[in-house]
Parts: structure tokens; C-alpha cells; sequence
């Protein structure tokens, strides 16, 4: 009689949306593994009792997103360093009692900048706009990538430098060296790549950046993705920055960090983003 697939599934509320499903059942298509993987729909207040209903019923593991980051953090029993410095989890693998809690949106990022677009991060100079909580999950992956200098720049200053001095604090000193705060309407240029971190895209927005911000800067990168440019991207190829991309990439890199974290096979996101892509952008 043959075995049950593992399952797997993606919490969060809403959850309809999420390509969490179709990714993942491309990459265990991909890498011969037997999984069954599905949408979780948690009560906003309801969060815990669903993860302990889902591990009663055979549950192998979770991605988290919106807006149980941190409580995923919380339910953790031991935690990645990558997620200690976040304060959030995205990832959760389970073991008998054992809950591992990880943070895949920074290796996620980190991946597809220096693979698919091209751009080496050892050395560079990096930007990244927002204080919240996408900031907080790239922060030590791209230390650990060899950033020369990780700017962190919000609308309001204050909440950059109160992030730049929490973080700080639990890097090593030689890292938290590398790592400066600053306020939008500080911005001069010479950072080789701009990150957006803020969910403005979300809402037709774009940080409001001082024309000089883009001085020298080679990549522009937002984490929002969908079907049309975002204005941050759209002022990015209006200021003339050569490469402009969404988080789509960014996307289903962080799930195959979690794929191979769950299944100990790293699978090929090539195929699963161009596939991903030509859906989002729909009939020709």
C-alpha cells in the first residue's frame, strides 16, 4: 500500500492568493519527491491552535506569511540565526516535538540577485528602503553575502536608526560596522543597488526619493511583484538605472530554500519562474 504524500501547506490570512501551492508542486514534479502541499486559511486570533491541528494531522511543515511572521516566531522551538536576527519566521519545519523555525526571504533575495540577475553582491554597495518587517529578513543574508556597506533609509528617519540599532546589536561588530540608518530625503547616490522593502508597491506607491538617490545605481529591486511595472520600478527606468526588477524571482527563491530545508534537495528555480512569469503576465 503506498504511503501518504508529506504534507505541506502555506498559512496566513488571506491566503487565496498565494502560488505557494503551484511552486512547490512544480519542484517536487521537478525533483521526484511526493508531497501534497496546501493553502492554510488561520483565524487573525487563531494562529496556534491551526499550526497544532495541522501537526496533529501528519503536518511535516509550513511556510508563514501575512500576519503570522512573528507569532511563527514565537511557536519555534530553536531558530536559524538568519531568523534571530529577522525576529520573524517564514519557514517551519516539523520533527516529532522539535519545531525549526527559519527565515528564507534574505537567502530568497540574495539568490536571485546574484543568479538570475547577474549582479555580485561581495563588495557592493546596498540600499534598502523601509524599517519594517521585509527589511529585517534580508538584513543578515546580505551581510553574509559581503555587502561593502547596508544602507537602511525610511520615510521616517528615526525608525531606520532604531531598526539599524536593534539589529546592531545582535551582529557580530565587525558586520553591524557595515550596516548605517538614515532618513529618504538624506539620499545622495553611490549605492549599486537599490532595494524596495516597503509594501508601497502594494498600493500604486513609491518611496519618494530625491532624484540624486539613484547617482551610480545599477539594479533597482522591488520585493512586490505582479503583471505590470511598480511605480518604484517605474521611477527606477525614468532615473535611468540599467536592470529594474520585481520580487517574483525573489519569490520562488525563498520557497526553494524552504523545499530543500523541508526535502534535502535543492531544486531549479529557472523553470519555475519563467513558468510563473508567463502566467502572471497572461495571454499574449
Amino acid at each position: 500500500m503506498p504511503s501518504r504524500p508529506a504534507r505541506y501547506a502555506v498559512i496566513g490570512n488571506p491566503i487565496a492568493h498565494s502560488r505557494s501551492p503551484e511552486i512547490h508542486a512544480a519542484f517536487a514534479a521537478q525533483t521526484g519527491q511526493v508531497i501534497e502541499y496546501g493553502r492554510l486559511l488561520a483565524p487573525v486570533d487563531g494562529f496556534v491552535a491551526a499550526v497544532d491541528a495541522f501537526r496533529a494531522e501528519g503536518g511535516l511543515g509550513l511556510n508563514v506569511t501575512l500576519p503570522f511572521k512573528p507569532e511563527a516566531f514565537a511557536y519555534a522551538r530553536r531558530r536559524t540565526p538568519r531568523a534571530e536576527i529577522a525576529g520573524a519566521v517564514n519557514t517551519l519545519a516539523f520533527d516529532g516535538d522539535d519545531v525549526l523555525g527559519d527565515n528564507t526571504d534574505g537567502p530568497g533575495l540574495v539568490a536571485d540577485v546574484q543568479g538570475r540577475v547577474g549582479l555580485a553582491l561581495k563588495g557592493a554597495r546596498v540600499l534598502l528602503l523601509g524599517a519594517g518587517g521585509a527589511t529585517r529578513g534580508v538584513v543578515r543574508p546580505l551581510l553574509d553575502a559581503g555587502v561593502e556597506r547596508l544602507a537602511i533609509a525610511n520615510r521616517t528617519a528615526s525608525r531606520a536608526t532604531a531598526l539599524r540599532d536593534e539589529l546592531a546589536a545582535r551582529l557580530h561588530p565587525a558586520d553591524a560596522a557595515r550596516l548605517s540608518a538614515g532618513g529618504l530625503a538624506d539620499l545622495d547616490g553611490g549605492f549599486d543597488a537599490i532595494i524596495n522593502a516597503t509594501a508601497a508597491g502594494l498600493s500604486g506607491e513609491s518611496p519618494a526619493l530625491p532624484p540624486g538617490a539613484w547617482r551610480g545605481a545599477m539594479l533597482a529591486f522591488d520585493m512586490v511583484y505582479g503583471p505590470k511595472p511598480t511605480a518604484f520600478m517605474q521611477a527606477a527606468r525614468a532615473a535611468g538605472v540599467p536592470r529594474v526588477e520585481d520580487g517574483l524571482g525573489m519569490l520562488v527563491g525563498q520557497a526553494a530554500e524552504s523545499f530543500a530545508l523541508w526535502r534535502g534537495v535543492r531544486p531549479d528555480v529557472a523553470p519555475v519562474y519563467a513558468a510563473l512569469r508567463e502566467r502572471l503576465a497572461g495571454p499574449a
